[in-house]
């Protein structure tokens, strides 16, 4: 069965897409732990981020350092932190997160709730931002 975030790659279900090329895909987290958190993933499904052919790996963080420009330019931050965890949804992504504080990136702390309005306006915002 498709990961979620294939079904996303396939537009099977919706996601808040801020970018994306023909090997990957960045879109908001639904439950984002601050406004801006985006999630990157290569549009080849593999499960663990080791697992990626070398090219893959590289380009999958050569596509993220855009993506995370592009989010610093438009979400107010000191800098953009990376993390990679891959046990909630059995397909590579890499974590974006707009930070001001170490507790920005602490993924044990209550996630946000944001509104679809609020997503769709964070995601146009990333996604204009990244075409520039």
């Amino acid at each position: 069965m498709a990961s979620v975030f294939t079904r996303i790659i396939n537009r099977e279900i919706p996601g808040h897409i801020v970018a994306e090329d023909d090997r990957f895909i960045a879109f908001l987290d639904i439950m984002p732990l601050v406004m801006g958190h985006t999630l990157v993933v290569p549009k080849k499904e593999v499960d663990y981020i080791f697992d990626l052919d070398d090219d893959t790996l590289a380009g999958l963080h050569l596509f993220a350092k855009r993506v995370a420009a592009a989010i610093r330019e438009v979400v107010p931050c000191e800098r953009i932190g990376i993390a990679v965890i891959g046990l909630e949804v059995p397909h590579v992504h890499v974590h974006l997160v707009p930070m001001n504080t170490m507790n920005d990136i602490n993924f044990t702390k209550p996630k946000l709730q944001p509104t679809k309005e609020e997503l769709s306006q964070t995601a146009e915002k990333i996604k204009k931002a990244f075409s520039a």
